[in-house]
């Protein structure tokens, strides 16, 4: 039996290889002048709306489950973010939501202290999945531009919070002449917050627009207030201490309020009423239980946060701050 030349196969080999690579090449020069007569045959205006179907669709996916552009709206982030800057939050890192307000898929990092987080306002009553995912899709769509969730007033209404974890499950913390002290879990002494923070290399600035001068005027309003409470009259010396009130332009309501409960508690010591609300409000101060944790504005005397609706749900936090994208001279990570 003769056998065939084995150049003879080589030739066989690499004619199937070109046979099979024309076929391929012909197939896709087929495929795509097919679709391209179909471009031609639709209509620009069809074309059009398919492209930006296209492009919302991507946008939702990206905004709902990798990053969301944010508008900072307030100055209670003041200096770390100020009113204006543009934004964009990291949705994964906590684990994104699957749908607008509907599960939270599960992630390995939780929310810790110092980190910069975007949660939803306890405030916030939505308006259905529907209506936040178009509002989503045409805020990210315009770089948070165009805000179609308004209130009647035609103000965009506060949907999400930014702030900085000041605190996690465990803590205690109480705010003494504007200045907040941290209990630690399992300890039994306050420390106070900027020694803490300046310990461990956190240079964040944490800002004040009212005086430590100004507390001697705000400690004595409380107290005047009070006396009122109870029904004792008040000295002439008391009241003239709180004319300085008039000229303020931020008052500390937190240490007015604990002077002011204070003073109601030492006037009438039988009254449980009065004890109770200084404790609970001010000398046991908040505490933060497990799978929460407790959001604070730089700015600390004009930001609502933990103080007012008490610590957030860790489900309720979304993303983490990432960097400012705009204006270009403010471009920096956010820390």
């Amino acid at each position: 039996m003769l056998e065939m030349p084995k150049d003879t196969k080589k030739i066989d080999f690499f004619d199937h290889v070109q046979v099979i690579t024309e076929k391929y090449l012909s197939h896709r020069a087929k495929v795509r002048r097919i679709k391209k007569e179909k471009r031609r045959a639709k209509h620009f205006l069809l074309d059009w709306i398919e492209a930006f179907i296209w492009a919302a669709c991507m946008v939702l996916l990206i905004n709902q489950y990798l990053v969301q552009a944010y508008r900072i709206p307030t100055g209670s982030m003041i200096n770390t973010l100020n009113i204006g800057d543009q934004i964009f939050v990291n949705k994964l890192i906590y684990g994104p939501e699957l749908l607008p307000g509907f599960i939270k898929l599960p992630s390995p990092i939780k929310p810790k202290r110092n980190d910069i987080i975007i949660f939803e306002s306890p405030a916030y009553i939505s308006q259905g999945t529907v209506f936040d995912i178009a509002q989503r899709v045409i805020y990210m769509l315009t770089l948070s531009l165009v805000d179609i969730d308004k209130d009647e007033r035609g103000q965009p209404r506060v949907h999400f919070l930014i702030k900085r974890a000041a605190g996690q499950a465990g803590d205690r913390f109480k705010i003494e002449n504007g200045e907040m002290k941290i209990m630690f879990a399992g300890e039994d002494r306050w420390v106070d917050e900027r020694e803490y923070n300046a310990a461990r290399g956190w240079n964040h600035n944490i800002s004040r627009l009212v005086s430590q001068e100004s507390y001697s005027a705000i400690n004595s309003a409380g107290k005047a207030a009070g006396w009122s409470d109870v029904l004792i009259p008040v000295s002439q010396e008391l009241i003239s201490k709180t004319t300085a009130l008039d000229r303020m332009q931020n008052i500390d309501s937190f240490a007015y309020y604990n002077a002011r409960y204070e003073t109601q508690r030492k006037a009438a010591v039988n009254n449980t009423r009065y004890a109770s609300r200084h404790a609970r409000d001010h000398m046991l101060g908040w505490y933060i239980p497990e799978g929460r944790i407790f959001p604070m504005g730089d700015n600390r005397d004009s930001s609502n946060d933990g103080r007012n609706f008490g610590p957030v749900r860790m489900s309720k936090v979304l993303g983490s701050g990432m960097f400012i994208y705009w204006p270009l001279w403010r471009m920096n990570s956010i820390d």
